[in-house]
């Protein structure tokens, strides 16, 4: 892998456009990916590849070709970055013609996720994404190259340096699937607790950069790194937030999703992103600063689709309204669907916590049900479980009890005899009887 040393090189970048990316303004992303990799840009070289077709030795035409080696030989330039998807051969060749390091958007964001990686597993997901990446290219440009005898835990009788290396690969990246297994599994040992806690599950979700981990930061009251570059958030990190009615949840802060999301990085970060897929409610984080969100949107929604959800109850965020927006203009705004905030201020945050709660709660069902007064389990369960419980003694000697009950504890007391299944298909839900009062 082409790493990239921290604020020691110098770069040329190379812009080749679109009708579709200059509607999107990518290129000031692809500037700013450059400098979230520490990278000091020297210059920008836009390129149009309007009507043309892409070459298959150097994706870019030979008069482009001759600009930027002109360019390279005038600045002395040893690291061209391109801002789309280079084959190996590709690069092998640009590299060859400008006597320089080329490096693909892939290449760029895998550099990027490597000096963000924290925890352990995290350093695994991307090292399997690199060596993926690597894998492909891995060519025959050793000087080494003739027939090695076998020997003992190296080659094989008659092999290649370029096999051998295949074969280390090939052995390395099974090594950290086998480890990462066991992360996921012991990720599903904690999904399954909080499951049968009834524990809610919270994802904030947004294209990079929107202001994830500012929103995380205030509303658990935590301090994580909150900076002003992409993918700045690449492990994720659960923490506790407290509602109404003295309910908690766990809410994750997640990877930023981008434009193009690496197929490496996806299959590499599945079990990170399985946080996402398996969530009760999505907090999707919108930086409405940026004249661009719409398509930030369109391409998070796409991101959710491909780990499958896209049918997970979602709050659309729009955050970053300090920034040349006055709060006062989007109070009649707020609704239940949406939500306009300003992680750095504060403006909407209580508005966001009763909203989520109120998603969260939705689906409760009203249950009344009477109690003995000796069946104090089922009555502290209704209290550690279930919310806007009212309480009366009568004069029988029994607790009648009023509350609002999730499907699987209501189920439970359906089981138990407290409640027939008619009577629950008939309660309102938790959304009816706020929408009454």
């Amino acid at each position: 892998m082409k790493r990239i040393d921290n604020f020691l090189n110098t770069a040329l970048l190379i812009y080749i456009d679109n009708p579709i990316s200059d509607a999107f303004n990518y290129k000031e992303e692809f500037q700013e990916l450059a400098r979230s990799a520490n990278v000091l840009v020297s210059d920008t070289i836009s390129l149009s590849q309007k009507n043309k077709n892409i070459s298959i030795n150097l994706y870019i035409g030979q008069g482009d070709a001759k600009l930027i080696e002109k360019q390279v030989r005038r600045t002395g330039i040893k690291l061209i970055i391109f801002n789309v998807d280079l084959s190996p051969s590709q690069e092998r060749n640009l590299e060859n013609l400008l006597s320089a390091r080329v490096l693909d958007r892939t290449g760029l964001i895998l550099d990027i996720f490597s000096q963000r990686a924290i925890s352990h597993e995290g350093k695994l997901q991307v090292e399997l994404a690199q060596l993926n990446y690597l894998a492909t290219r891995l060519v025959r440009g050793w000087s080494h190259l003739e027939r090695q005898k076998g020997g003992i835990g190296l080659r094989g009788p008659g092999e290649t340096q370029l096999e051998t290396d295949r074969r280390l690969l090939k052995a390395r990246i099974k090594t950290i699937q086998k480890r990462l297994n066991k992360v996921s599994n012991q990720r599903k040992l904690s999904r399954n607790l909080r499951l049968k806690r009834d524990i809610s599950r919270i994802s904030i979700v947004g294209y990079t950069n929107a202001g994830k981990s500012t929103l995380f930061n205030y509303l658990t009251g935590m301090n994580t790194l909150s900076v002003n570059k992409l993918f700045a958030t690449l492990d994720p990190i659960h923490r506790k937030i407290h509602l109404k009615n003295k309910k908690n949840a766990v809410i994750s802060d997640t990877v930023g999703f981008i434009r193009n999301l690496p197929h490496h990085l996806i299959e590499s970060f599945k079990s990170t992103l399985s946080e996402v897929s398996e969530s009760n409610l999505l907090i999707h984080v919108i930086d409405i600063s940026d004249n661009n969100f719409p398509n930030y949107i369109k391409e998070v929604d796409s991101v959710l689709r491909s780990i499958g959800a896209n049918k997970i109850p979602k709050i659309l965020v729009f955050n970053k309204i300090d920034n040349n927006y006055n709060p006062e203009n989007f109070s009649h705004l707020q609704q239940d669907s949406s939500c306009y905030v300003s992680a750095k201020t504060g403006y909407g945050i209580d508005f966001l916590k009763q909203t989520i709660s109120n998603r969260l709660f939705e689906k409760y069902h009203a249950v009344k049900i009477e109690l003995p007064s000796f069946d104090n389990k089922i009555r502290s369960q209704i209290y550690e479980k279930c919310i806007d419980v009212n309480e009366t003694f009568t004069k029988s000697g029994q607790y009648k009890m009023e509350f609002l009950a999730n499907s699987h504890f209501a189920k439970y007391l359906n089981k138990k005899g407290l409640i027939d299944r008619n009577t629950l298909k008939k309660s309102k839900n938790a959304q009816e009887i706020y929408k009454t009062g």
